[in-house]
């Protein structure tokens, strides 16, 4: 059963499909499921393996499809005792735990390969962020400028649905070479499931954007979802100290949530 846990596993990952897998961490007493038992949870809620059954493997397959909305891995305990034991429907008179945490990596789509984009690649590489770099310009995007990058894309910025994959764990940040084509690139980045949209630029151009998006039939949620200024608000006026701030809240977003 494991080897066909695996294998689906690689099968996910090289898909870019996501998934939770949930292990049974600790267990005492009699527990139906025993240390290390694995199940993977697919997006749809399709398993592969067990973790002991009934209400207890329901409730995990609830909480794993919210890990893999959000990225962030949880931890359940069940006392399989009185009330417990009733509702779940094993009355074991144990203790289960079980670790539920998402598949995917936590990746970063860079939409653009200027000056800041090669700084925050670099960084965001060294927080143990897998990156992706996106440009039009192959002279932009290559590997001697971004030595550091997962994958390099080079394709027009007006076909990225057909070129980028984006899964719900990935964080996209628009830093393209200018207005114009920003937009574009977040057109495409508020249509995919990435759990954070930013894009590069000023309050100012914020405005311009969510006037402009609005009129295309985008909706107010959506809109105010985008982080534009991207970055945390710590002053950062230098190319380093600009990647400096996308990185921090990439780690918060990872680590806290999305929300400033």
């Amino acid at each position: 059963m494991d080897t066909d846990l695996f294998e689906e596993i690689v099968r996910l990952r090289r898909g870019r499909i996501s998934a939770a897998l949930a292990t049974v961490t600790s267990t005492r007493g009699s527990t139906p499921a025993k240390m290390t038992a694995r199940m993977l949870v697919r997006a749809d809620g399709s398993i592969i393996g067990t973790i002991g059954g009934g209400c207890i493997e329901a409730d995990v397959i609830r909480d794993a499809r919210d890990v893999i909305d959000t990225g962030r891995p949880v931890t359940r305990s069940f006392d399989l005792h009185g009330e417990e034991a009733e509702r779940t429907g094993i009355a074991c008179g144990g203790i289960v735990t079980i670790m539920i945490e998402s598949l995917d990596d936590p990746r970063v789509v860079l939409i653009g390969a200027g000056h800041v984009a090669e700084a925050t690649c670099k960084l965001a590489a060294s927080a143990g962020f897998r990156v992706t770099v996106v440009d039009d310009r192959p002279d932009f995007a290559n590997r001697e400028r971004f030595p550091a990058a997962d994958e390099i894309i080079v394709a027009d910025l007006r076909a990225l649905e057909q070129s980028v994959a984006v899964s719900p764990a990935s964080m996209v940040i628009c830093m393209t070479r200018g207005h114009s084509e920003d937009l574009i690139a977040l057109r495409w980045a508020i249509r995919t499931p990435a759990r954070y949209v930013g894009v590069l630029g000023s309050k100012s151009k914020r405005l311009q954007f969510r006037d402009a998006l609005l009129a295309d039939g985008a909706s107010a949620d959506v809109v105010s979802r985008v982080h534009l200024p991207v970055g945390l608000d710590i002053g950062a006026e230098t190319v380093p100290e600009i990647a400096v701030a996308i990185v921090a809240e990439l780690i918060h977003c990872r680590r806290v949530g999305v929300a400033r």
